[in-house]
């Protein structure tokens, strides 16, 4: 199991999304995702988050806030463990990412974007203000097949 971010930068109604697309053999190919990463060694679940920001998009976070943690689990992939932001500041300029097109949309939209099914789940329980959470996610490749959220299967 490995140790990353997730985080969804908020504007208002809009939310910045990065639609993966330049990365060769990217198990989110084609799909829509917030922006993180992988852990570098040392680093806390903030470091990773405010270099990975930094690294994907060229902003600065100044004001964010870890959600939960969703355990990942698939078939075609290393497991897990993310740590899920929401960031409602920021400061500097939008650039280019060598893993996909940043765009800001609204949270409408996002719903009919294409992205993992599990990633609904979450996003409701962000978008419904839900205290902290665990949530374990269970793919047979692209297929959801288990979701348990605070320790009760939902799916």
């Amino acid at each position: 199991m490995i140790n990353t971010t997730l985080c969804y930068v908020l504007r208002g109604d809009q939310v910045l999304m990065l639609h993966r697309v330049k990365k060769k053999n990217d198990i989110n190919h084609d799909k829509w995702i917030g922006i993180g990463g992988k852990f570098e060694p040392g680093e806390s679940p903030d470091e990773c988050l405010l270099r990975e920001a930094k690294e994907e998009t060229g902003l600065t976070l100044t004001d964010w806030k870890c959600r939960g943690v969703v355990t990942f689990l698939c078939d075609q992939a290393e497991g897990e463990f993310m740590y899920l932001f929401t960031a409602e500041g920021f400061e500097g300029q939008l650039t280019e990412c060598n893993e996909g097109d940043l765009q800001w949309v609204s949270r409408e939209f996002l719903d009919r974007l294409p992205k993992w099914e599990g990633d609904q789940i979450f996003l409701d329980l962000l978008w419904q203000d839900a205290p902290f959470f665990l949530l374990k996610l269970r793919y047979e490749g692209d297929k959801l097949v288990e979701a348990v959220l605070d320790g009760r299967r939902i799916r």
